[in-house]
């Protein structure tokens, strides 16, 4: 049996650094993610225990999409808003429901739940909480017959019947096994990510007094390159897209690619850099036959990644072209070819200003209790290694602290 891969530490690299930094101040943290799981727990008790309709019927309550693999990043336009996907395999009494009668009654179950806003969506229906996480449980009828929880999914706008009305296939769960088997963990990627949840204070993340308890914490890690790399390209794509008001390209289907470019013991940038690639050569094949990508899970082949994106071979070629954009970017970065001034300017338009000054913030305060301590290292043309994470206390942070957008001297220049 081969040994497991040990990784690329991401805070050994400068360029990767940075990306790391980046990365870390939008994902879930751990003691958030143990309140979502806490929730979803807490909605599937109330719809058993408050609703006869959902008495009994409740199969299984599970997340998918980023969640389940442990990819969930800050919403688009903010960050400190998290959506989280719950998937909820209801029994024989929905069976024969039309979509929108299944969305209705689940709509109508969680109507006063906690006080909280409840809206029906076109294939789930959302929790809003006031901290600003986001429940979206989609229910679901099993597909007798088939692999574990392959099942169909609610499509009904609303707000009555139409014969646009209809089931969805999916196998949310099934993708996430094979997300899992192609991206396996990397220690030294796990151990490097955990120091840095260590020293963030825990107490910014308290969970609501209300929410109710699980027997077990669920467990959270950063488990491998791959995976940081889909967390920097959904970001990307949020930044990119902020102001657009068709559809973007789904997490799904990133996820797809991230698992498809997956290769272990590759460096931070160079995987972001390689999963790019691969949508980019997808798309300018299909574009050339002025067809649409058409990606399905590998798992289920009718459960169609691509089925609401892209609309238009001009709107995936409009991904594809900012996609080529990043991927120049980071090779003149991975030359040194780019100034300090412009990589921080240009860092924040791709990834947003706020997450890359205040990785860069962070990055900062290393540098300086490295300096401190005598600890500080230089490349062999000369520049200024950023230092392993430093357990100082000058380096917690909370997702919720506003960047102070001041210079720094990353490389020997001010930037």
């Amino acid at each position: 049996m081969m040994n497991p891969p040990l990784g690329i530490d991401p805070f050994n690299d400068p360029v990767d650094r940075l990306l790391a930094e980046i990365a870390f101040s939008i994902q879930l943290p751990p003691s958030l993610h143990q309140k979502a799981v806490d929730r979803y727990e807490a909605v599937r008790n109330h719809l058993e225990s408050t609703s006869s309709v959902f008495k009994d019927q409740i199969e299984h309550f599970y997340p998918q999409g980023s969640m389940s693999i442990d990819a969930t990043i800050s919403t688009k336009g903010t960050d400190d808003e998290y959506d989280l996907d719950i998937v909820a395999q209801l029994g024989g009494r929905f069976r024969f429901m039309s979509p929108l009668q299944i969305l209705i009654e689940l709509e109508e179950a969680l109507k006063g739940y906690r006080g909280l806003k409840v809206v029906r969506q076109t294939r789930c229906v959302t929790l809003y909480y006031q901290d600003g996480m986001h429940l979206d449980i989609s229910p679901s009828i099993r597909e007798i017959g088939t692999c574990d929880r392959q099942s169909h999914i609610c499509h009904a706008k609303g707000p009555v019947a139409s014969i646009d009305d209809h089931m969805v296939p999916m196998n949310a769960y099934g993708f996430a096994d094979h997300y899992r088997d192609r991206t396996p963990i990397e220690q030294r990627v796990v151990d490097s990510f955990a120091k840095r949840w260590e020293v963030l204070n825990k107490s910014n993340y308290r969970a609501d007094a209300d929410v109710d308890d699980v027997p077990e914490p669920t467990e959270f890690v950063v488990k491998n390159t791959a995976t940081l790399a889909l967390q920097l390209h959904k970001r990307f794509r949020n930044i990119q897209f902020a102001d657009y008001e068709g559809r973007v390209a789904p997490s799904i289907l990133l996820s797809f690619y991230a698992a498809a470019a997956a290769r272990p013991n590759t460096s931070l940038t160079d995987m972001v850099i390689r999963q790019a690639s691969f949508m980019i050569v997808e798309i300018e094949n299909a574009s050339l036959y002025g067809q649409l990508i058409k990606v399905n899970n590998p798992c289920h082949e009718l459960d169609v990644f691509t089925d609401r994106w892209p609309e238009s071979v001009s709107q995936q070629d409009d991904y594809a072209k900012k996609l080529k954009e990043l991927v120049a970017g980071l090779e003149q970065l991975k030359r040194g070819q780019m100034s300090p001034p412009h990589m921080m300017e240009w860092m924040r338009s791709q990834f947003g200003d706020q997450v890359v000054t205040r990785a860069a913030d962070a990055i900062a305060d290393e540098i300086g209790y490295s300096i401190k301590s005598s600890s500080q290292q230089y490349t062999r043309t000369g520049k200024l290694i950023i230092p392993a994470a430093a357990t100082s206390a000058a380096v917690v942070r909370s997702s919720k602290v506003i960047a102070s957008g001041r210079d720094h001297t990353f490389f020997g220049k001010k930037i």
